[in-house]
């Protein structure tokens, strides 16, 4: 006779198979015998209270209140249009490396340090000049655009 062509991990497999069928089987014939039919659609209903959570119970008639459809915002509040003027800030450029090409300017309003990349400059800049410039967001955070000396009182 010859031997049997199943190798040990074959049939360990074939076992572990076996097994999660049989378990899936009986997992499923006792889900059947304890589901709950024929709920009706009070049981099922959810209410909403005053205070925005979700209840079993009806909200009481009494303490509804009357809610224009005009004063429902529903997304982000749209900002107004800032003023130009307002985009414009003035700062001192506390570093700036000519070879690469980039640097950082101190905001004199919020003390924050901004980007600023060789390209956005109107005219050459070294550190510790006074500088004027507008605050665009870019990937890694605020970068200045249009960076330009101030003009010094």
């Amino acid at each position: 006779m010859g031997r049997s062509q199943a190798t040990f991990g074959k049939k360990e497999n074939e076992k572990k198979r076996l097994k999660k069928r049989q378990d899936k089987a009986e997992k499923k014939e006792e889900r059947q015998a304890n589901a709950q039919k024929g709920q009706s659609l009070d049981e099922m209903m959810a209410y909403v209270d005053e205070n925005g959570n979700i209840v079993d119970t009806p909200p009481d008639p009494k303490k509804k209140k009357e809610i224009k459809t005009e004063d429902i915002q529903i997304g982000v509040v749209r900002r107004e249009d800032m003023d130009p003027a307002d985009l414009i800030r003035t700062g001192t450029v506390t570093f700036f490396n000519e070879s690469k090409g980039y640097g950082f300017i101190k905001d004199s309003e919020t003390q924050e340090s901004v980007f600023v990349h060789a390209n956005n400059l109107r005219n050459p800049i070294k550190e510790n000049d006074r500088v004027t410039f507008e605050v665009e967001m870019g990937p890694k955070g605020p970068s200045a655009t249009d960076v330009k000396a101030a003009a010094v009182a």
